[in-house]
C-alpha cells in the first residue's frame, strides 16, 4: 500500500443523485449545462461553461463544411486552457482514458476507441493510444481487445466498463506510465437507464455493477497511491412525454429541404432555410439566413414538447452562447426528448436503419435496440424510457471523493476547480 500522491477522476455516465440519494457516501452537485457527455467532459477539463469551451453538444454543425458531425475526437475542438496546464508545466503527468475529444490532447497518456471501418464492410477493432505501444500492452494484460459493440449499439452493456476498469487498474499499476492525474470514464450505466428508465430493475442491476467497480477502484487506489473523485456527468430522468420531432415540424413548414434519392429523403443542408441538430433534451437550430430565424422560432414554439426556444441573447444568459451554437436552442419539456428524423420509415435514408453515429445529423438512442429486418436498428422511439440534458433541482449528479474537500463542492464545475486546486497544491 502506497501513501496517496496521485489522483484518479472517474466520470460516470448517467450517475445522477436520483439513483444514490439513499446512500450516505454520495453527495449531490449541480450538473453543467447542457448535461451531455462531450459538453460535461469539456467543462471539467476547462472548468468553464459551454459558451467558453465550445462543445455545445455531442454533435456540432461545421458551417464551413455545411455538415453535421457527431462524436468527433480532435482535442482542438475543445477551446480554452486546461485545468492541468500549470501542473504539467511543473512536471506533472496527466492521462485520459475514454474521454471524448482526447486525440491530440496535450497530455502524457491517452486511450480511446478508434476503430477502422473497412471499405468491404465490417470493422477492425482498435484503440488509439499514446504511447502507441500501450494498446498491445493493455490487450495482453486484459487478455482481449476492447469491443466497440459493447460500447454502443444494441449490444452495448457492462462489458465495455469491465474492459475500461481493467485498463485503468493496469495503467495505475505500471510505474513507468502511471500518470499523476488520471481521467477515466465508465459508460455502462447510461445504456439501461436510456432503455428502461432510471427506476427500472435493469437500472438497479447496472448500479450494483457500478458500485462493484468503484469498490475495486478504491482498492486499486490504495494499492497504487491514488486519491479519487467519482462523479456523474448527468442525471437521466424518466421519459413520459416521449419523442419530439423538430425537423419534421420544420419540413412541414417548408423550412427543411430534402433530396429524393431512390425514394429516400436525404438532407439538403445547402438549401434548407432551417434544421435542428438534436441531442437528447437539447437541440441547436441553424438558419441559413437571418430572416429565417423568426419563422423557425414561430414553428418550433408551437411544437408540443418544446419548453423553451432560446435566441442568442438568452443563450448568452444561460452560458451556452458560442459561435457553434444554433441561431436558436431548443430545450425539451421534462419527460420529453428530441428525435432527429425528418422522415417516416418508408422514406428513411439508408443510414437510419444502422448504427451510424457519424452520418446521422442527430443523436439516435434507438440504436440501443435491434430492429427489423435482423441486423438493423429500431425506428421505434417509444422504446426509449430515459433522457438527459436538463440541469437544476432534481437533475443533480452524484459524487464522492477520498479528498478532504472543504468546503465541499456543490457543482460539477466546482469539482473541476477542486481538481485544479489539488494539482496546484502539490509540491
Amino acid at each position: 500500500m502506497t501513501a496517496p500522491n496521485k489522483l484518479l477522476v472517474i466520470d460516470i455516465a448517467a450517475f445522477g443523485w436520483n439513483l444514490v440519494s439513499h446512500l450516505p457516501e454520495f453527495r449531490p452537485a449541480e450538473a453543467s449545462w447542457p448535461a451531455l457527455t462531450c459538453s460535461a467532459q469539456a467543462a471539467f477539463r476547462t472548468a468553464a461553461p459551454a459558451g467558453q469551451h465550445g462543445i455545445v453538444a455531442n454533435g456540432l454543425f461545421f458551417k464551413d463544411l455545411t455538415k453535421v458531425l457527431f462524436w468527433e475526437q480532435s482535442a482542438t475542438l475543445c477551446e480554452g486552457p486546461r485545468i492541468w496546464e500549470k501542473f504539467r508545466a511543473r512536471g506533472g503527468k496527466v492521462g485520459m482514458m475514454f474521454w471524448q475529444q482526447s486525440m491530440g490532447e496535450d497530455v502524457d497518456l491517452i486511450v480511446t476507441p478508434a476503430p477502422i471501418h473497412k471499405h468491404s464492410g465490417g470493422m477492425i477493432q482498435s484503440c488509439y493510444t499514446q504511447p502507441a505501444s500501450l494498446e498491445a500492452r493493455l490487450n495482453t494484460a486484459i487478455g482481449r481487445p476492447f469491443n466497440l459493440m459493447n460500447y454502443w449499439g444494441p449490444l452495448a452493456n457492462y462489458k465495455s466498463s469491465d474492459w475500461i476498469v481493467d485498463a485503468v487498474v493496469t495503467v495505475m499499476g505500471q510505474p513507468d506510465i502511471a500518470p499523476d492525474l488520471l481521467l477515466a470514464y465508465i459508460p455502462h450505466l447510461d445504456y439501461d437507464l436510456q432503455r428502461h428508465g432510471p427506476k427500472s430493475e435493469q437500472a438497479e442491476k447496472a448500479l450494483d455493477i457500478l458500485i462493484g467497480y468503484l469498490t475495486r477502484l478504491k482498492a486499486a487506489c490504495k494499492d497504487f497511491g491514488y486519491d479519487w473523485i467519482f462523479v456523474g456527468d448527468y442525471a437521466i430522468e424518466p421519459v413520459k412525454r416521449g419523442a419530439v420531432f423538430p425537423n419534421r415540424a420544420l419540413r412541414e413548414a417548408g423550412l427543411f429541404h430534402v433530396r429524393d434519392i431512390r425514394r429516400m429523403a436525404y438532407t439538403d443542408f445547402f438549401t434548407s432555410p432551417a434544421f435542428a441538430v438534436v441531442d437528447h433534451q437539447i437541440a441547436h437550430v441553424y438558419c441559413r439566413h437571418g430572416e429565417t430565424i423568426a419563422a423557425a422560432k414561430v414553428c418550433l414554439q408551437a411544437l408540443p414538447g418544446v419548453a423553451e426556444v432560446l435566441d442568442r441573447a438568452a443563450q448568452e444568459a444561460r452560458g451556452i452562447g458560442h459561435r457553434r451554437s444554433g441561431d436558436l436552442v431548443l430545450v425539451a419539456e421534462p419527460g420529453a426528448w428530441f428525435a432527429y428524423p425528418w422522415f417516416e420509415k418508408k422514406d428513411a435514408p439508408d443510414y437510419a436503419s444502422h448504427v451510424d453515429i457519424h452520418n446521422k445529423p442527430g443523436y439516435d438512442p434507438c440504436e440501443l435496440f435491434f430492429g427489423w429486418p435482423p441486423g438493423s436498428v429500431s425506428f421505434d422511439t417509444t422504446k426509449i424510457h430515459g433522457a438527459h440534458g436538463h440541469v437544476g433541482a432534481g437533475f443533480e449528479v452524484a459524487w464522492t471523493s477520498s479528498l478532504a474537500l472543504n468546503p465541499a463542492p456543490t457543482s460539477f464545475l466546482g469539482l473541476a476547480r477542486a481538481t485544479q486546486q489539488w494539482m496546484e497544491s502539490r509540491p
